[in-house]
């Protein structure tokens, strides 16, 4: 049986729907588990059960401090030794991601997974699509963001997903092989031509002024984080990688300006309301 972890998230569920789509005997697990899911609660290492499980879908669980990320990862892996998984696929960042600051937690991780005595697989991902519309802004006269014109390699939440579900199907074919999953090179001003509207860019310090301000309901490490992104992109150093995407996938891949657009649409004030908190969105749920 496979057992996608964080099967509530939104690339948890989406891989254990193309799993499913593919006809494999798959399961879900999470903290607060849907029905037939298992719990799976990475803080609770004594409860960590994965008995009768072939391959283990790991998503990160990066929604917290990089310490205790790790310490989650550390237990599951730890129990998929313990427990007789004879295969762990990790859903890490991509290489060019290495600038950003949640990397050291999924490179940490990657020496995990590489260590724990079970056959593995990397899928180094790139930037959601999802994620890059998500973080621009609503102003009264157009979108702004703080990338300016940086270019991102983005890619399609639901590619990263049919990946991992091609990987986890037949899984011996992709032992000890790290993949690198980015998308076609878009910019801000790509997004804001395809909805037909102006784009203006802001400087970083403004943008952390307005996560700081703006957004009191960030937990602590996002700003940075936030931040992070939005200077990687800025200065080019996630605008084009070697992918192997489209090989995993046996297809094209999506065009990940439709999906930062539809995204980014979602977002737009109607009639009457205006962007709230400064036009920032809630980039918190993108992230998952």
């Amino acid at each position: 049986m496979i057992l996608v972890t964080g099967a509530n998230g939104n690339l948890g569920s989406a891989t254990l729907a193309a799993l499913r789509a593919r006809g494999a005997i798959a399961t879900g697990g999470s903290r607060n588990p849907s029905e037939g899911m298992r719990r799976l609660d990475f803080d609770d290492r004594a409860g960590l059960d994965l008995a009768g499980v072939s391959t283990l879908v790991l998503v990160s669980a990066g929604y917290a401090e990089d310490d205790q990320v790790v310490e989650r990862h550390t237990a599951v892996l730890d129990a998929a030794a313990r427990d007789g998984v004879r295969h762990v696929i990790y859903t890490s960042l991509t290489g060019a991601g290495d600038h950003l600051g949640f990397a050291a937690a999924h490179r940490a991780t990657e020496r995990l997974v590489r260590a724990c005595g079970l056959p593995w697989t990397i899928l180094r991902n790139g930037l959601y699509a999802e994620l890059v519309g998500g973080l621009l802004m609503w102003a009264d006269d157009g979108m702004e963001s703080a990338f300016g014109d940086g270019a991102v390699a983005a890619v399609a939440r639901a590619d990263l997903a049919e990946a991992a579900a091609v990987v986890a199907a037949d899984p011996a074919r992709h032992s000890g092989r790290v993949y690198e999953l980015t998308g076609t090179p878009i910019t801000t001003a790509d997004v804001a031509g395809r909805l037909g509207v102006t784009h203006r860019s802001i400087g970083l310090g403004e943008y952390r002024r307005r996560l700081l301000d703006d957004m009191p309901g960030l937990l602590p490490f996002q700003p940075p984080m936030l931040v992070s992104i939005a200077t990687a992109v800025r200065h080019g150093f996630l605008d084009g990688a070697d992918s192997d995407l489209a090989a995993v996938l046996g297809r094209p891949v999506s065009d990940p300006l439709a999906t930062a657009a539809a995204a980014a649409g979602a977002m737009r004030p109607g009639p009457g309301r205006t962007a709230a908190g400064g036009g920032l969105p809630a980039p918190t749920e993108a992230l998952r």
